[in-house]
C-alpha cells in the first residue's frame, strides 16, 4: 500500500517529515476511488452517457464513509445485499441512479419519451441518491432535449448490459470486493476501519454552533446538546483499536481541517458532567485522546462520566476525578500521582497487575511449588519465604542459613524444600509446618545447586569444594562423594530415573556419574570457558550445556560424543528447553533471545532486548516466552512469529527472575527492587498509542532564544522540540550507536551531536539534513564544545586526542596529541584560541589552538580527572577527579590555589555565576558548597535519597537545582541551605536537567524515556519560594509504570480489597 502511494505522498510532504498511517490510508483511498471513477465514466462513456466525476467521488465516499460505520455497528465485515432481485426487470437508469447526463443537447419528442421512461422507474430507486446526492432527480440529470441515436446506442434496457459493463451491481457497490453471491468486503479491514473513523471525524467537526459569536460558556452549552447525536455516542470503540488509531492520529495532523479535533474531544468528556447519555461518547473520546498521548493532568474532571474508558499509560497526574463514574476503567500502566478519586465509582477498574509481596531484601528467586498453590522465595537477608499463590500471604519464614542463599527447590510431591548456601551447608525444610527438617553438613565450600531425586528421596549437591554430594533426605547422612572435577562445581543434575548425575564446572568440563556406585561414567571436553549449567534431554540419551564460551553444546549421553554446537555473542546466562522438549531458549549478555531446534540445531528465531537478558521462561503451552532484563523491564513473546506481545514495566531493579503462573494469565516477577510482583497479561492487545516513543534519553538543552529543546537519546536519534507546544518538530538520524552528548549553536540554526559511534555530527535545524559528517576519532567521542563565535568546534576522545574542526567546512584544523589517556572534558577559552583539557592520565593541560602546541600542564591528582570547568572571569578554573579531591587552579601561573576533599566519588562541580562559590555534588547523596577566597565549606545540602546525577545555579546563583537517582530534582536556597522545591513525577533516574534563557522553565529527561518542561505561573526559579507552585508544562514520551504517589481515594466506590492494598503500596491515601 505505500509503495502504491509513496509518488503522491512525496508530492504532497517534504522528504524527512513522518507520515501517519491515517495520511498513507488518506492517500491510498483516494486513488482507489479515483481509479473506480474514472472506471465508472469510462464505460459510461461507452454508453455515450457523460457523468460528473467528482459528484460520484463525493458519493462513492460518503458510501463508504456510511457502510464502514455501519459494519462497526454491527461488528460484521461483510455486506450482505438482500435486495437485488428487484432490480432484475429496471432500467439501467434507475440502476445508475442519478449520475449520469445524456451527450447530446438537442430536444427532440423522443427524448421526452425516453426521460418519461425513466421517472417511472425512480421513486423505486431513490435510496441511494436521496442519501448521496441530496434527493435530487434522476431526470433532472440529464439534459432537457438530449438525443439518443437509436441507430448509434444499443438495448439500454436491456439488463445484459448492465451484467456486461457493472455484472449487476449497484455503482456504490463498485468500489467493495465482491465475496460470495450478494456479499461484499472492503478491501482489508483496515480500509473498513479508515471509513469508520472518518464517520465519526467528520460528524464532530461539521457541528457549528446556531450563534456565530459565542463565548466559551455559550459553545459548551450549545455543543451539549449536540454530542448525544453524533455517531461517537453509539458505540464503545474499545474493540476497534485501529478506528481508535486513525482518529487519535488527526489529533497531531497539519491539516487544518482536523485543528478543532482536540478540543471538541474535551468537551465531549466536559459534557458527561451534566448529561450519562453521551457518556459513551466521552469514554470514546478521552481514550482517544489518551491514544494521541495527549497530557491530561490537572484537569478538573469531577463528576465526568467515562465507564470503559481505557487510560493505559495515560498521564493524569494532580487531575481530580472526584464524583466521577470510572466503572470498569483501565489504568494499565497510567501515572496516577496526586490523582483525587474522592467518591469516585471505580467498579472492576483494572491496574494489570497486583498488590506486590514485601518482605524481602535484594530477591534473589523465586519459584512455584509443583501444584502451584505456593511460591517459595530466597533473598540476601538470608531468609526463604513461603507466599500461598492465590491469596498471596506470606505463610512462613524460614530462618537458619548465615550466608547467602544460591539455590532452592520444592520436592517433585511439593512437602518439603531444600536450599543450600555459602555457609557450606543444605537444608531441607517442611513446607507444611515451616519447621527446618534436616541440616547436612560435609561440604568445605559454598555449596551453590542442589536438586531433589525424582523419588525425593535423595538430594544431589555441589560445591566450590570441587565436589559433589549425594545424600539419603530421610536420615540426612551422605551417601556419596563423587569427586574428579579440578575447580568449583557450578552445577549438578539427576537423570530422570535417578541413576545417575551430570556435573559442570569452571574446570570447563562435564562429568557424569553413577549414583549407586560413584563412578565416573563420563568427562566431555570442549567448552573453552566455564560451563556454567548442564542437564539431561531427551529422556536422558542428551546432555545439553552452556558456557561462558558464548556457546551451547549437545552430547549424547552414551558415546560423550558432541553433537550440536550452538552459538551466542556474549557469554550465556541461561536455557530452558519447551515442554515437548523439541526446542530449547537461551539468553545471553548479548541482548538476544534465541530459539533452537533441538534436533537440527537450527537457530528458529531471535528475539532483541534493549538490554542484557537475565532470565526467559517458556509458558506452559510453549507458544510464549517470558523475559527479564537488566533494565528491569519484563517482555512477553510469541514463539512462533518472534514478535514481542507486550512490555511490562514497574520493577526498579534489574529483573532476577520471572515465571508463568501455572494456570490462568500472570507472571511472577522478582527483582534486586526487593519486591515480587505479579502481573495480569490477559489484555496482550494494548491502546496503540502515537505518540512519541521514547528511549532513555540522556541529555537535554535549550536553544539560546529558549524557543526549543533539543534531546539525545539512547536510540541513537537527536530530537528537536517546540518548547510551546511540546511538539516534535524534527528528528535527525545517522548515528550508529548511543548518542553521548549535543548542543546548540549560538544561533540555533545548527545541532552538534557526538556519539560512541566516534563519530560528530553536524545538522541543519530547519530542515533536519546532515550538514557535515565530522570522522577522525578511533573511539568514543566523550566531549564537543563550540567555540564563541561558532566557526569551530573541539572535540575530546578516548582515543587520547584532541581534535579542533571548522564547522563550515567538516575539515579538520588541527590535533592535539599528548594526553597518555582518554581524554573526559574538553573547553574553549573566550578568545577561541586557547584549549583546556583533563585526561584519565592525571592531568589537566591548556593548549594553543592555532599551533596545537601544549602551554602547561596542571599536575596533582592521584587519579582519573574527569571533570573541570572555568570562572566566570576565565582567571581560573576547578577539576575533580577519581581521588575524591576537588582543586582550584590558577590558569595563567599553572598554581593549585585550593584542594577540596570528599568522601564520596565526584559527579559534577560549578562555579557560581560570581565566580565566589564552587558546588559540588558526589555519591554521598549532598550537594557540598565551598568558598573560593577562604577555601572552607559552606553548607551541606541534604534531601536527595540516592546519589545525585548532576547541579546548576539559576542565573543570579541564589538558587541551586539538583538531580537524581532518586527521580527527583530539587530547587536549594543558598544562602540558608534550605531545600524550597522538589519536583516529582519522573519514575527512572533523573539524567540531566536544563535550565531556560529567562530563567522561568526546566527541562528534563529521564531513564523512564521521558522528557518534561516545568515551570510556575507566578515566578521564575530565581524568585521561587516554597510557596511558589511548581507545575508540568508538558511531558513527551509514554508513560510507563503504574505510578500513585499522593492519590486521594477517599470514600472511592468498588474498590476490592487488593486494589487497595496496591494502592497503599504505591503512595495512595485512603
Amino acid at each position: 500500500m505505500i509503495l502504491t502511494v509513496l509518488p503522491s505522498l512525496m508530492k504532497q510532504h517534504p522528504i524527512g517529515t513522518k507520515i501517519s498511517k491515517s495520511q498513507v490510508y488518506e492517500a491510498f483511498n483516494e486513488q482507489w476511488i479515483d481509479i473506480h471513477v474514472k472506471n465508472i465514466s469510462n464505460k459510461l462513456s461507452e454508453l455515450r452517457i457523460q457523468t460528473n466525476p467528482q459528484k460520484i467521488k463525493f458519493a462513492l465516499q460518503q458510501y463508504c464513509q456510511d457502510l464502514g460505520f455501519e459494519m462497526f455497528m454491527q461488528g460484521n465485515q461483510v455486506a450482505t445485499e438482500n435486495d437485488y432481485k428487484i432490480y432484475a426487470n429496471e432500467s439501467i437508469w434507475s440502476q445508475l441512479d442519478s449520475i449520469m447526463r445524456a451527450e447530446s443537447k438537442n430536444e427532440d419528442s423522443e427524448t421526452e419519451l425516453k426521460i418519461n421512461e425513466i421517472d417511472a422507474f425512480v421513486s423505486k430507486t431513490e435510496g441511494f441518491w436521496k442519501k448521496y446526492f441530496h434527493g435530487g432527480n434522476v431526470a433532472k440529470n440529464i439534459s432537457k432535449g438530449a438525443k439518443i441515436n437509436d441507430d448509434k446506442t444499443p438495448a439500454i434496457k436491456s439488463l445484459d448490459m448492465w451484467e456486461k459493463y457493472f455484472k449487476g451491481d449497484s455503482i456504490a457497490k463498485y468500489v467493495l470486493r465482491r465475496v460470495g453471491d450478494n456479499k461484499y468486503q472492503f478491501l482489508h479491514k483496515s480500509c473498513q476501519e479508515y471509513y469508520a473513523a472518518q464517520k465519526i471525524l467528520f460528524d464532530i467537526l461539521s457541528w457549528k454552533p446556531n450563534v456565530v459569536s459565542v463565548d466559551n460558556q455559550q459553545f459548551q452549552q450549545q455543543f451539549e446538546t449536540y454530542v448525544e447525536q453524533l455517531s461517537i455516542n453509539h458505540k464503545l470503540l474499545n474493540e476497534e483499536l485501529g478506528i481508535i488509531q486513525f482518529i487519535a492520529e488527526r489529533i497531531h495532523d497539519n491539516n487544518q481541517i482536523f485543528v478543532n479535533l482536540k478540543s471538541r474531544l474535551f468537551r465531549m468528556i466536559e459534557s458527561s458532567k451534566n448529561n450519562e447519555n453521551v457518556s459513551i461518547a466521552a469514554a470514546n473520546a478521552i481514550t482517544i485522546l489518551n491514544s494521541a498521548n495527549v497530557n491530561m493532568h490537572s484537569k478538573d474532571w469531577s463528576n465526568i462520566k467515562i465507564p470503559y474508558a481505557i487510560l493505559d499509560h495515560a498521564f493524569l497526574e494532580g487531575t481530580n476525578f472526584s464524583n466521577a463514574n470510572l466503572d470498569h476503567v483501565r489504568f494499565y500502566q497510567t501515572c496516577l500521582n496526586k490523582v483525587n478519586f474522592t467518591n469516585a465509582s471505580m467498579n472492576n477498574i483494572y491496574f494489570g497487575e497486583y498488590a506486590y509481596l514485601e518482605g524481602h531484601d535484594f530477591v534473589l528467586n523465586v519459584q512455584f511449588s509443583p501444584d502451584g498453590t505456593k511460591i517459595v522465595s530466597y533473598s540476601t537477608d538470608y531468609k526463604i519465604r513461603i507466599w500461598n499463590s492465590s491469596s498471596r500471604q506470606q505463610l512462613h519464614v524460614l530462618e537458619g542459613h548465615l550466608n547467602a542463599i544460591t539455590a532452592v527447590q520444592f520436592s517433585h510431591d511439593g512437602s518439603k524444600i531444600v536450599s543450600c548456601s555459602w555457609d557450606k551447608t543444605v537444608r531441607i525444610w517442611d513446607v507444611l509446618l515451616g519447621q527446618q527438617i534436616q541440616v547436612l553438613k560435609g561440604h568445605s565450600g559454598n555449596v551453590v545447586s542442589v536438586e531433589f531425586s525424582s523419588d525425593d528421596s535423595k538430594i544431589a549437591s555441589c560445591s566450590w569444594d570441587k565436589t559433589i554430594r549425594i545424600w539419603d533426605v530421610s536420615s540426612g547422612q551422605q551417601i556419596q562423594l563423587l569427586t574428579g572435577h579440578s575447580d568449583r562445581v557450578i552445577n549438578v543434575k539427576f537423570s530422570l530415573d535417578s541413576s545417575k548425575v551430570v556435573s559442570c564446572s569452571k574446570d570447563m568440563c562435564i562429568q557424569v556419574c553413577n549414583v549407586l556406585s560413584g563412578t565416573q561414567l563420563l568427562l566431555l571436553d570442549g567448552h573453552e570457558d566455564e560451563v556454567t549449567g548442564v542437564q539431561f534431554i531427551s529422556n536422558g540419551s542428551k546432555i545439553i550445556s552452556y558456557s561462558k564460551d558464548k556457546t551451547i553444546r549437545i552430547w549424547d549421553a552414551l558415546s560423550g560424543q558432541q553433537i550440536q554446537l550452538l552459538e551466542h555473542a556474549n557469554d550465556i546466562d541461561g536455557i530452558q528447553l519447551s515442554p515437548d522438549g523439541s526446542k530449547v531458549l537461551s539468553y545471553s549478555g548479548d541482548k538476544t533471545i534465541r530459539i533452537w531446534d533441538l534436533l537440527s540445531g537450527k537457530q528458529l528465531q531471535v528475539l532483541e532486548t534493549p538490554s542484557s537478558v537475565c532470565r526467559a521462561k517458556f509458558s506452559f503451552d510453549g507458544s510464549r516466552i517470558v523475559s527479564g532484563s537488566s533494565d528491569g523491564t519484563i517482555r512477553l513473546w510469541d514463539v512462533s512469529s518472534g514478535k514481542q506481545i507486550q512490555v511490562l514495566e514497574g520493577h526498579s531493579g534489574y529483573i532476577t527472575n520471572v515465571e508463568f503462573f501455572p494456570k490462568g494469565s500472570k507472571i511472577l516477577s522478582c527483582s534486586a527492587d526487593s519486591t515480587i510482583r505479579i502481573w495480569d497479561i490477559s489484555l496482550e492487545r494494548e491502546i496503540q498509542l502515537t505518540g512519541e516513543y521514547l528511549d532513555v534519553i540522556k541529555e537535554v538543552e535549550f536553544s539560546l532564544d529558549g524557543s526549543k529543546i533539543v534531546s539525545s537519546s539512547e536510540d541513537k536519534t537527536v530530537r528537536l522540540w517546540d518548547v510551546q507546544l511540546g511538539r516534535q518538530l524534527q528528528v535527525f538520524e545517522g548515528h550508529s550507536d548511543h548518542i553521548r552528548g549535543v548542543l546548540f549553536s549560538s544561533d540555533g540554526s545548527k545541532i552538534v551531536s557526538y556519539s560512541y559511534d566516534k563519530t560528530i555530527r553536524i545538522w541543519d535545524a530547519l530542515s533536519g539534513k546532515q550538514l557535515r559528517l565530522l570522522e577522525g576519532h578511533s573511539k568514543c567521542v566523550k566531549k564537543v564544545q563550540l567555540s564563541s563565535d561558532g566557526s569551530k568546534l573541539v572535540s575530546c576522545s578516548d582515543d587520547k586526542t584532541i581534535r579542533i574542526w571548522n564547522i563550515s567546512s567538516g575539515r579538520q584544523i588541527q590535533l592535539l596529541d599528548g594526553h597518555s589517556g582518554a581524554v573526559a572534558d574538553v573547553q574553549f577559552l573566550p578568545d577561541g584560541n586557547t584549549i583546556i583539557s583533563c585526561s584519565y592520565d592525571r592531568t589537566i593541560r591548556l593548549w594553543d589552538a592555532l599551533s596545537g602546541k601544549q602551554i602547561r600542564a596542571f599536575e596533582g591528582h592521584r587519579h582519573f580527572v574527569d571533570g573541570i570547568q572555568l570562572s566566570p572571569d576565565y582567571s581560573k578554573f576547578v577539576s575533580s577527579s577519581w581521588d575524591k579531591t576537588i582543586r582550584l587552579w590558577d590558569i595563567s601561573s599553572g598554581k593549585q590555589l585550593l584542594l577540596f576533599e570528599v568522601e564520596k566519588d565526584i559527579i559534577e562541580v560549578r562555579f557560581s555565576p560570581d565566580g565566589t562559590t564552587i558546588a559540588s555534588c558526589s555519591n554521598d547523596k549532598t550537594v557540598q558548597l565551598w568558598d573560593v577566597l577562604t577555601g572552607k565549606q559552606i553548607q551541606i545540602l541534604n534531601g536527595h535519597s540516592n546519589d545525585i546525577r548532576g547541579i546548576s545555579f539559576s542565573m543570579d546563583g541564589s538558587k541551586i537545582i539538583s538531580h537524581s537517582e532518586d527521580k527527583t530534582i530539587q530547587i536549594w536556597d543558598v544562602s540558608s541551605g534550605k531545600q524550597i522545591q522538589i519536583l516529582e513525577g519522573h519514575n527512572g533516574r533523573i539524567n540531566c536537567i536544563h535550565l531556560s534563557p529567562d530563567g522561568s522553565k526546566i527541562v528534563s529527561c529521564s531513564d523512564d524515556k521521558t522528557i518534561r518542561l516545568w515551570g510556575s505561573e507566578n515566578s521564575k526559579i530565581v524568585d521561587m519560594t516554597k510557596d511558589s507552585v511548581v507545575d508540568y508544562v508538558w511531558r513527551v514520551g509514554i508513560q510507563s509504570g503504574l505510578l500513585m504517589k499522593g492519590s486521594i481515594w477517599k470514600k472511592a466506590k468498588g474498590l476490592e480489597d487488593e486494589q487497595k492494598l496496591l494502592v497503599k503500596q504505591r503512595g495512595g491515601i485512603f
